[in-house]
């Protein structure tokens, strides 16, 4: 699938995000913060899966 320079752009910056927040968890493994930024984590990848996909739908050069 061919995708535009702009769904790279919105992929690579939730992608970055999510990383952050693994990295934390990873970190303060045991702690609260690490549960929570784990939380994050997952419910980012699905805001990112409905942001691209929403994207895909509407962009006539990525569809």
């Amino acid at each position: 699938m061919k995708t535009c320079h702009q769904f790279d752009t919105v992929r690579a910056e939730y992608e970055r995000e999510i990383g952050f927040m693994l990295d934390h968890a990873q970190r303060h493994e045991g702690r609260p913060a690490a549960k929570s930024s784990a939380k994050q984590a997952a419910s980012t990848k699905q805001r990112m899966a409905r942001a691209l996909n929403s994207h895909v739908g509407r962009c006539p050069e990525c569809g």
